[in-house]
């Protein structure tokens, strides 16, 4: 695959040959040479409601997430998908290896969860991750076919530039097929794009130039266009651009946020990802069938099979949607159950999904709020994408 010279892009970042990601600055933020360098500034989060009153900026983010959550309910609404309230505590999460110690997932894209005591609970009760395994489980309901939800998440990870300890999803599941997810998905981001552009021009020109919003425009219009690419595609480009041979090995050990942004800029574009690891996904990806990754390691040749999932990286930035379809059968759910060590007694109602009469296979995703608003608005950090950001450092305002 030849290497694509960017001419355009929206987004923030820049990743760096030396391994550095620096932040080339907008109207309200300065340039910044390594953003992975900077410290939480918790002195800052101590004073944001000083801030709140001080700066404009708050009252254009305040605007900017109304509208954002406005045109998600307006656009599931069309499709006929419908709001689901949900828990925020649970026995099932998403990556149960990293609570049980299963080595398949050591390298998942989602991190422990947050443990708390529920009253007399013997057992650990976890903040949900994500709201997807309860959407799965709404789907059963007589007559309800897409849902959706716009929830907190939690995450026990280490804040940084881009990730905060608890954020928000837009999480979406239907009776649908993955390429039919992916669109919906795509739907939804060109939606908010264009409602903004329609209804907050002056919010967005707060943190955009005229020619950012033309840009901004041309990239709502085409979004359903992107360039879409499988993992060992993604690791073969990021070999060819730096030689390096750890991308010769079908793994996301190596995949992390400066490869992210470093595809975006070789293809100047937002790019899809699809067909990771199917044991380095969390365990609820169907695989995709009859397809198997090779590759040599130390030696020796190693295996795996890959996962119906994608992931879409928004240009000079990172992910900020996931989506797969998910396991289809009881028999290959079970197979997975052993594998990720599933405690059946707590996954039992998922198990019970794939025996139900009203069982259908389903596909979802989870779209990141504050990361879509940081990519969207240039931010050099997600917390300047927070009214009240959380970090596992401290709890202020």
């Amino acid at each position: 695959m030849g290497l694509v010279l960017l001419v355009k892009m929206l987004g923030p970042y820049s990743a760096n040959m030396n391994g550095t990601i620096s932040y080339k600055g907008n109207k309200i933020f300065k340039p910044i040479k390594d953003v992975t360098s900077v410290k939480i500034p918790l002195e800052e989060f101590r004073n944001r409601i000083a801030h709140f009153y001080s700066s404009e900026m708050w009252t254009h983010i305040a605007r900017i997430n109304h509208r954002i959550n406005k045109s998600t309910n307006d656009y599931f609404d069309y499709m006929g998908a419908l709001f689901t309230a949900l828990p925020l505590t649970t026995r099932m999460i998403s990556s149960p290896g990293a609570v049980y110690g299963k080595e398949a997932i050591d390298y998942t894209s989602d991190t422990c969860p947050i443990t708390l005591t529920w009253f007399e609970e013997e057992k650990p009760v976890f903040l949900s991750e994500s709201s997807q395994i309860y959407l799965e489980l709404a789907l059963i309901q007589q007559g309800v076919d897409q849902v959706y939800s716009i929830y907190n998440s939690f995450r026990k990870e280490k804040a940084d530039a881009t990730h905060l300890s608890e954020f928000h999803h837009i999480e979406y599941e239907g009776k649908i097929d993955q390429p039919t997810n992916e669109k919906i998905a795509l739907g939804l981001v060109g939606k908010i794009i264009t409602d903004l552009l329609t209804y907050n021009e002056e919010d967005i020109a707060f943190f955009l130039s005229k020619d950012r919003v033309k840009e901004l425009e041309e990239f709502a219009s085409d979004i359903k266009n992107i360039p879409k690419i499988t993992f060992r595609e993604a690791l073969d480009t990021l070999y060819e651009d730096t030689k390096q041979d750890k991308y010769k090995r079908f793994t996301m050990k190596n995949f992390g946020q400066w490869e992210e942004v470093r595809l975006t800029h070789i293809f100047g574009s937002m790019v899809a990802i699809g067909c990771f690891p199917l044991l380095e996904v969390p365990f609820y990806h169907a695989c995709v069938d009859g397809v198997e990754e090779r590759w040599i390691e130390d030696g020796k040749e190693k295996r795996s099979l890959v996962a119906d999932n994608t992931d879409f990286i928004w240009p000079g930035y990172r992910e900020i949607i996931g989506s797969g379809h998910r396991v289809r059968s009881i028999s290959e759910l079970e197979e997975k159950a052993r594998i990720f060590n599933l405690p059946k007694e707590d996954y039992g109602p998922y198990l019970q999904t794939r025996r139900s009469p009203n069982y259908v296979e389903t596909s979802g995703f989870g779209l990141g709020w504050e990361r879509l608003l940081q990519g969207l608005f240039e931010m050099p950090f997600i917390w300047s994408a927070s009214q009240f950001p959380r970090v596992d450092k401290g709890l202020k305002p």
